[in-house]
């Protein structure tokens, strides 16, 4: 009986792309599926790769939760063996300041989140691992960055607890599993540097920001560690 090959999908936002942490394979997507061994050589063999996974990534920069859903949803190829979604940070910094437009846009998402994941499950199966990603917050809690060019939004980090809380829920209902990425980068924002700076691989391996809310080449290897931590600590690598 011929063994199908494992496949991997990634959809989502810039959390999970390649650009902003140095280019073509350096994003956590990337990295998740085929580790760079020169970059991290004690991630050698962690990979989706080395366990045959074929990998299709969706993921784009500047992506909402309606591009989810709409766009990188219907350009699945094959049906999924494994999924990680991160997504809904873009929504809520489209209402950046503004707390009760930021609060509807938890209710959309949350919304829109029930639909992607009711679509996965049709479209992936029962026994399909889907990992939901929590958003990150580059000011440490404070809702303040200093060198970013953004005002102080003091409800800002209450109303991301919110959109996290409403991320996490849905995965629960859908049999998903969560990846805290917000819990494991607290502290590595501006509480440890600026992260408007530009460099993708600045000397300060503890900031894991650049251009305010992009994961650097620390950043993105740190959002991968989260998902295979996720999958291993759950056994739920499917082959």
């Amino acid at each position: 009986m011929e063994i199908m090959q494992p496949v991997y999908v990634a959809l989502g936002d810039s959390m999970s792309i390649d650009v902003y942490a140095g280019g073509p394979g350096r994003g956590a997507a990337s990295l998740l599926h085929r580790n760079r061994d020169g970059d991290f050589p004690d991630w050698a063999g962690r990979d989706l790769r080395s366990l045959g996974y074929a990998a299709q990534n969706l993921t784009r920069d500047g992506a909402t939760t309606t591009e989810v859903l709409r766009s990188q949803l219907p350009q699945i190829q094959a049906r999924p063996d494994l999924v990680t979604l991160s997504m809904g940070g873009n929504d809520l910094m489209a209402a950046y300041g503004d707390t009760a437009a930021a609060r509807l846009v938890v209710t959309e998402v949350a919304e829109r989140t029930e639909r992607i994941l009711d679509t996965l499950r049709a479209m992936a199966g029962p026994e399909a691992v889907i990992v939901v990603t929590t958003v990150y917050d580059p000011s440490d809690g404070t809702g303040v960055l200093p060198a970013g060019g953004l005002p102080a939004w003091p409800d800002g980090p209450a109303v991301l607890a919110d959109l996290n809380t409403v991320l996490t829920e849905a995965a629960r209902r859908h049999g998903a599993l969560t990846a805290d990425v917000h819990a494991h980068f607290h502290g590595h924002g501006a509480a440890t540097g600026d992260p408007a700076q530009p460099d993708p691989r600045p000397v300060n391996r503890d900031l894991w920001f650049c251009g305010v809310i992009e994961p650097n080449a620390w950043g993105a290897h740190e959002i991968r560690s989260v998902w295979w931590r996720t999958l291993r600590e759950h056994d739920q690598f499917p082959r």
